[in-house]
């Protein structure tokens, strides 16, 4: 009787969240139905899962004082405040550097790098770039986008093709960066460092960024020339500086902090004024609001389900599932299962960071029973999320370059061609690799 009522009080658990996923998807889906632009970003993530925690509290057996605490508990957890503090040092940065006239600066520079006759794998490793040092895949889109669109009107190549190369490169970039909020999610919720992340994920994001560029190198028409606008190479720097302290193995916190104030004092050789410095971090600190907030929302969230059994009774699911391949190779099922869970969380979601934040406390009791590193974890969690995201046609990255270029979003989503690759050299990798995760 006591198995049967906790195997019952897990079930229950998830439905908070499952309300929370059908809140959502829900109301994009209606939105979108109405033709309302950006359908699936109308309503903020926050007020979504409001009803979601009421439910949760509903739900758990306890008084209101002991479910506070409860939420209080989880909201509050070491890993959320850290990745808190991590979106707001993150956005701090990339507005400050954005503000400098970095992003233009590392555009400008990637086009006079870029023979015209590599022009579609030019843009790829363009965006791939600037992707890398914003942290963002949306804001790189915004950036290049309309130049790349320029090009497609200019050359005569197909838009569909230009926008996959775009959307391909940016999705590097935001897999890879280390001020990624993607990148914050996954290291925080499997308790990794970032630079072990980011060499598991480079193992991994480089072969398919290799063949997605040879690719487009093949599909790259006849050569046109490519007017450059003058840039300041010193703006470059400072996302350059922040790569290289990560990847050295600096705390995030130092390396973000630096990148800060050395990315205020490369503006401050031209004409940007230390109070101009001072409202971009504010502006960037904002910028993270949502985020930050469905971070310590959904913390609060997952303690209920943590406590009532909810997280082993999704493991044990996604194991019973994938015990076929588990007789092979336990490593690999469980490898693949983290895969499907973050691929069907953002296919519901469409938005990879929420959809990391919301698998992440799963991941990581698969991976701790299948003695999976967290690096390999947080890894495949940021893959297969930016596999997803890249891939969705009422995705933000599809919708914003098919309004760029006049297409469909569908033409963009089925022209990123590096999301295809990418999964399937991740699921190469891991069948390759079954003996070490």
């Amino acid at each position: 009787m006591q198995s049967t009522y906790s195997k019952l009080n897990a079930k229950l658990s998830l439905l908070p969240l499952l309300s929370f996923v059908a809140i959502f998807l829900g109301a994009g889906l209606y939105l979108q139905s109405q033709g309302v632009d950006y359908a699936f970003y109308q309503l903020p993530a926050p007020v979504a899962i409001l009803p979601a925690i009421l439910l949760a509290f509903f739900l758990n057996k306890a008084s209101i004082n002991q479910s506070v605490d409860t939420f209080i508990k989880g909201a509050g957890h070491s890993n959320i405040i850290t990745m808190c503090l991590i979106y707001l040092l993150a956005g701090a940065f990339s507005t400050v550097a954005g503000a400098t006239g970095g992003v233009d600066a590392v555009v400008n520079a990637g086009l006079d790098l870029v023979p015209p006759s590599f022009l579609l794998p030019g843009l790829f490793l363009i965006s791939a770039i600037v992707a890398t040092a914003m942290g963002t895949s949306m804001g790189t889109i915004g950036a290049i986008g309309p130049i790349a669109y320029a090009l497609s009107i200019k050359t005569g190549m197909d838009p569909a093709l230009v926008a996959g190369a775009v959307v391909s490169g940016a999705m590097f970039g935001d897999n890879l960066s280390i001020i990624s909020d993607t990148t914050i999610a996954a290291t925080r919720t499997q308790g990794c460092e970032m630079k072990d992340k980011f060499r598991e994920n480079f193992k991994i994001a480089v072969p398919a960024a290799i063949l997605t560029v040879i690719l487009l190198f093949v599909l790259t028409p006849e050569p046109e020339v490519i007017d450059v606008k003058e840039y300041d190479l010193l703006l470059v720097l400072p996302y350059a500086f922040i790569l290289i302290l990560a990847v050295m193995g600096f705390n995030v916190f130092v390396v973000l902090f630096s990148g800060i104030v050395f990315a205020g004092l490369m503006g401050f050789t031209g004409d940007y004024q230390g109070s101009a410095f001072i409202k971009d971090i504010y502006e960037g600190f904002s910028g993270m609001q949502e985020i930050f907030l469905l971070s310590m929302l959904i913390g609060g969230l997952s303690e209920f389900i943590r406590i009532n059994g909810g997280l082993d009774y999704i493991t044990n699911k996604i194991q019973a599932l994938t015990k076929v391949i588990a007789k092979w190779n336990r490593k690999v099922a469980d490898q693949l299962g983290i895969a499907a869970l973050v691929l069907t969380s953002n296919l519901c979601i469409a938005n990879n960071t929420v959809s990391i934040i919301v698998a992440g406390p799963i991941a990581k009791k698969l991976a701790e029973d299948g003695k999976i590193s967290g690096k390999r974890s947080a890894s495949l969690l940021d893959i297969f999320a930016c596999v997803m995201q890249g891939s969705l046609p009422y995705g933000a990255q599809a919708l914003l370059l098919g309004a760029t270029f006049q297409i469909s979003p569908w033409q963009v989503s089925t022209s990123s061609y590096y999301c295809f690759i990418l999964a399937f050299t991740a699921i190469a990798v891991i069948c390759i690799n079954r003996h070490k995760a």
